[in-house]
């Protein structure tokens, strides 16, 4: 399996959304500064050319290798932003919302799919893949209830639409709603768009539109530990689907569902913090060594999630939508809608 040309392809767009971003904003504009999002013309660069042409299937491998690894390896990169001390905080100031925006999506979205004559399989998918992380919760559950591939595709097509409307609609949402404060913008972002490329694409653009890397950061740690929530809904939804449905299918070992890079992410503020407590961090390197390490590793880290971002954008079909039917978009647009609903109430009251 090739991934070179396809990896390629993402890595020219993301360095096309650079380009493009800066003509439009300083040489057509005239501005000091472009107002225009990097990230956010790669994405758009990707999906036109995902919906005009037709890519050639030897594409295919590299852009999943960015969309699931460069987009791993981003992640893991982006801990050397943050201590663990800062992580672990913001992760217990995300933790209640996270919660009650798990806990929201899951129950209201299975009542709505059973209102909406889905089948349980399909409501309990769209569920799992709303509240936590998109497809992988998605993949993750689908064996767990025997659901048909159609039903996988569907869902999983559902959370992408709704997902990369949020990652280009929702920073601009979050920085209004709550007035320009970027951690709580970045708790909204991590508690309500579906995937973790789509969440860190929103924190992208916020830090690009409005120049506060915060709102990254604190969307990151709070998608991170929302992840985490693998371990307990899908063995949940598992054994609630088989109270009424006997198939076999058991849910999957609970170890299975910890995503690598979180442990990564943690692994590489661990060294931001042993580096940092020292005059001499590691004992051989000087303080000015250690701030251009970290600030490389942080511009690599953004590198990798652009080229992530522009595969996003080039896994994005519109065309696949037209064959789902308005009932599971209908579900999946609620669930959307309920999810930022919630998110954006409860950080009102409690931030």
């Amino acid at each position: 399996m090739n991934v070179i040309p396809g990896l390629l392809l993402a890595l020219v767009l993301a360095f096309a959304g650079q380009f493009l971003s800066e003509f439009i904003g300083i040489d057509l504009m005239g501005l000091p500064k472009s107002p225009i999002s990097a990230i956010m013309m790669a994405i758009i660069l990707g999906i036109i050319i995902r919906n005009t042409i037709t890519l050639p299937l030897a594409l295919q491998p590299g852009i999943r290798f960015g969309l699931v690894r460069v987009l791993r390896a981003g992640i893991v990169l982006l801990g050397i932003r943050l201590s663990l001390g800062e992580a672990g905080s913001i992760g217990l100031q995300a933790l209640p919302v996270i919660i009650g925006a798990v806990a929201a999506a899951l129950l209201i979205v299975t009542f709505l799919s059973r209102r909406l004559g889905l089948s349980g399989k399909l409501g309990t998918l769209i569920a799992v893949g709303t509240s936590i992380c998109g497809a992988t919760a998605i993949v993750a559950t689908a064996p767990t209830i025997a659901a048909k591939d159609d039903e996988v595709a569907y869902s999983v097509a559902c959370v992408t639409l709704f997902g990369v409307v949020a990652m280009l609609v929702y920073p601009f949402i979050g920085h209004w709603f709550f007035d320009g404060d970027a951690f709580r913008a970045g708790l909204f972002l991590g508690t309500s768009v579906h995937e973790t490329a789509q969440v860190a694409g929103a924190g992208l653009v916020y830090q690009q539109y409005y120049q506060d890397p915060q709102a990254l950061d604190v969307d990151t740690v709070t998608k991170l530990v929302r992840n985490l929530g693998m371990l307990l809904v899908i063995p949940l939804m598992s054994v609630l689907y088989h109270r009424n449905h006997s198939d076999g299918t058991e849910a999957p070992k609970w170890y299975t569902m910890i995503p690598l890079f979180v442990v990564g992410f943690a692994l590489m503020s661990l060294i931001r913090t042993v580096g940092d407590m020292s005059e001499q961090p590691f004992g051989v390197l000087d303080p000015e060594q250690w701030k251009t390490i970290v600030g490389y590793t942080k511009q690599t880290a953004e590198l990798f999630l652009a080229v992530a971002m522009a595969a996003v954008g080039l896994g994005t079909s519109i065309k696949g939508l037209r064959d789902i039917g308005l009932r599971p978009l209908g579900a999946g647009l609620v669930a959307a809608v309920l999810v930022g609903g919630v998110s954006i109430t409860l950080i009102s009251l409690l931030y």
